[in-house]
């Protein structure tokens, strides 16, 4: 599927966990948005006019998706900015334990952090595996698919201890759309945020935030303005984020039915059955044996950066290299226009 996509024929591109690609009649839909934006500009976003139309038909195509009622569900930029809007929310104070994955997205830590000086609420972090709510814990984060090992998590039974525990879960699902099927309402994440950007393959700039409905009145938006109104629905508070661009999130029905068309699970599975060959034949210890379509490694190597640079500037293999707190670490994506070839460079290049 090369050919569907516009990425640079000449890289080896296994990085699609860093930003995502657009398929060529998605990006086409989305620029036809963009189009249409700069035709008629307050036509296209006043909000008494188009804007919330085009909004409701692309978030209620986005909900049957991810398995989630649709006046649940907001788009967001990004899954960082949705999370954003919901930690920096969150009424926590001295005492307050927030339970962490040991594995999260290193934007992610800093944001608890953050949250953390200045709330002195305590952060205790553990292996996904060994993750329980104690009697101080107001706090459940993680991941559902990790950013960097490529592991899928079993959330839905960490949900259900934070419920019993009376702790709120929070899921970072920023590689899980696309990746792996979701049923959002099952899985029973109290919030839950996930891009359309990176496996589904929708535009830059394309997520959303699922929250229940207990949850949401915890939640405040990033942008408080015209849609900040007595009696708006949780995914109409979130709506209006000032002047900006929403063709991302128009575009995202065509990304779904792009994949619905190309008969997705197949593609998966044979991008699943690469990865296996790269694991088979790398030679370095991968990080788990749970993955799908991405997988890290872990790389005895002294100066990861420079090894990173000399695979892209020798090799034209654009992948990632990332020091972690148990070394550095290379991470494999493969997605529906790698192939066999792809493999064999990265196979080549490594000894």
């Amino acid at each position: 599927m090369k050919d569907q996509f516009l990425l640079d024929p000449s890289v080896v591109f296994l990085n699609h966990g860093s930003f995502g690609a657009c398929p060529r009649p998605v990006f086409e839909a989305y620029q036809a948005f963009q189009r249409e934006l700069e035709r008629q500009p307050v036509e296209f976003l006043a909000l008494e006019r188009e804007l919330p139309v085009l909004l409701d038909r692309a978030r209620i195509a986005l909900a049957e998706y991810v398995g989630a009622p649709p006046d649940d569900l907001a788009f967001a930029t990004n899954t960082s900015s949705a999370l954003n809007a919901v930690i920096r929310s969150l009424d926590l104070r001295a005492g307050d334990e927030v339970l962490l994955g040991d594995a999260e997205y290193g934007g992610m830590e800093l944001l608890w952090e953050y949250v953390a000086r200045r709330t002195g609420a305590t952060i205790t972090r553990a292996p996904f595996d060994e993750l329980a709510p104690g009697e101080r814990t107001r706090i459940i984060f993680c991941s559902h698919i990790e950013w960097i090992s490529g592991r899928v998590n079993d959330v839905a039974s960490l949900c259900e201890r934070a419920r019993a525990a009376g702790a709120l879960s929070i899921v970072d699902g920023a590689h899980a759309p696309g990746q792996i099927p979701l049923d959002l309402q099952s899985l029973g994440a109290d919030v839950y945020a996930g891009n359309c950007h990176k496996w589904l393959c929708a535009p830059k700039g394309s997520a959303f935030l699922y929250a229940r409905p207990a949850a949401q009145q915890l939640i405040d938006p990033l942008v408080v303005s015209w849609d900040w109104v007595e009696g708006a629905a949780f995914h109409e508070l979130h709506r209006w984020q000032g002047t900006r661009d929403p063709s991302a999130f128009l575009a995202v029905p065509t990304a779904i039915d792009f994949q619905a068309a190309h008969d997705w699970p197949t593609i998966q599975a044979r991008c699943h059955r690469l990865l296996e060959r790269v694991r088979d034949g790398i030679g370095l210890e991968p990080l788990t044996d749970a993955f799908v379509q991405m997988l890290g490694f872990r790389l005895p190597v002294t100066d990861g950066l420079a090894f990173k640079r000399d695979l892209y500037t020798r090799h034209r293999i654009e992948v990632p290299v990332v020091e972690t707190r148990d070394g550095w670490t290379l991470r494999v994506s493969i997605q529906a226009y790698n192939d066999e070839g792809d493999v064999d460079a990265l196979l080549a290049a490594l000894p």
